[in-house]
């Protein structure tokens, strides 16, 4: 057990710095968090959270309120590019409580992201600070100072770093500059479920495969909503911005000869933004003494296993439960011992993944059947996905 509860300050109020807050909150520990926006709105479109990071939120409290703006589908689909032809990824719904013990949910990030805020708010009031820029920190002896933008210090006995993929406290701890374009851009949107046709209004999240894209849908929002998320591969990302407005036809133009089905979607989508996909080479370490990362500042990811969200719920729960059994030091070390190899396992199978989406055998019509039903036999999907539903955050001996 510690010698004393520790005081815990977070760079970041995204879902994994928020339930980061609510799981040290819970257990008792004292926690303020800093985000660098003036005001928090809804940004992003879908998030699809598996059975590992539905248990910690459920086991935060937050299974009502999530379920009130939540889906959960009946299952996943794999379904080829050009004609439309559909496999069974896996069953979800009742399934999923039956084999993991949790739901699996799709939302709306934003939707999400005020629940998470709500309740920290409600549960620690006076306890986040907005317009909070984190540009660094200075380690002690007996914990560290977090240094904002404007000159002001905060000294904590742990910082944690949640400030995403363009991170100061990772630049700081890591000293390996800016992510690097990936190659890949995603288009990104939201389409209301009562302006498309009756037929393509189902319960169900689908990955469209295809050579040098996919594209993958789900309802968001109680069902309400459509997130499309369409992957293309590109040479450079030119835009200023990392985030961009784009047009219909533009989008139109980067899934010509796909389905019928996408071309409406993207017809249909109220704005199409398109996002430069952001990486960077895994990590040796995450923790420094009294400075840790956690969520895309520490593994980001390729959303090709949809595990970005769930990775940094997971990386909430254990850091909290590891700062209610250790000292700061051994605390930290032992959350990088926890998460080191399954976040690394998790960032190189997204990347496999994005091979096996965007395989060239699919643009053959006769040859890419035989290849999916290769590649998503059931004995390889369950490889793929098992390891990491089954995951318990909650009661994984720290």
């Amino acid at each position: 057990m510690p010698t004393k509860m520790p005081k815990v300050l977070i760079a970041g109020a995204g879902i994994a710095g928020l339930v980061t807050g609510l799981a040290l909150q819970k257990i008792g520990i004292a926690v303020e968090i800093f985000e660098q926006a003036c005001e928090l709105r809804e940004l992003g479109a879908g998030v699809q959270l598996s059975a590992n990071g539905t248990r910690v939120l459920i086991a935060l409290g937050l299974e009502q309120p999530i379920k009130a703006i939540a889906c959960e589908p009946s299952g996943k689909e794999i379904r080829l590019f050009s004609t439309g032809q559909t496999w069974k990824l896996f069953d979800l719904g009742a399934e999923s409580r039956e084999l993991y013990g949790a739901p699996y949910w799709t939302l709306h990030r934003g939707d999400l992201h005020r629940v998470l805020l709500d309740a920290f708010v409600e549960r620690a009031p006076g306890c986040l600070h907005l317009g909070a820029r984190c540009v660094g920190f200075e380690e002690i002896e007996d914990g560290a100072w977090l240094i904002l933008e404007d000159g002001r210090r905060h000294r904590g006995d742990v910082i944690v770093g949640a400030d995403g993929v363009h991170s100061e406290i990772r630049r700081q701890m890591a000293g390996d500059g800016r992510p690097a374009f990936t190659g890949l851009a995603a288009w990104r949107g939201l389409v209301p479920m009562q302006h498309l046709p009756a037929a393509m209004r189902r319960d169900v999240g689908a990955n469209w495969v295809g050579p040098g894209g996919h594209v993958i849908t789900y309802p968001v929002r109680r069902g309400e909503l459509l997130n499309f998320v369409g992957i293309v591969e590109r040479e450079s990302w030119a835009v200023e911005s990392w985030t961009a407005r784009g047009t219909t036809q533009e989008c139109l133009d980067c899934f010509a000869g796909w389905n019928d089905e996408i071309r409406t979607i993207i017809e249909t989508l109220d704005v199409p933004y398109k996002w430069a996909l952001l990486g960077r080479e895994p990590l040796s370490h995450f923790c420094t003494p009294h400075v840790g990362i956690i969520g895309d500042a520490a593994h980001p990811t390729l959303p090709f296993l949809a595990q970005g969200g769930n990775m940094a719920i997971e990386d909430g729960m254990i850091v909290a439960r590891c700062l209610a059994t250790f000292d700061p030091p051994a605390a930290l070390k032992r959350y990088e011992e926890l998460r080191l190899s399954r976040t690394t396992s998790i960032v190189v199978k997204s990347a496999e993944n994005a091979k096996r989406f965007h395989n060239p055998a699919l643009a053959n019509s006769c040859g890419a059947a035989d290849y999916v039903s290769r590649e998503w036999q059931p004995e390889r999907v369950r490889e793929r996905y098992n390891w990491l539903f089954e995951y318990d955050a909650v009661t994984l001996t720290v």
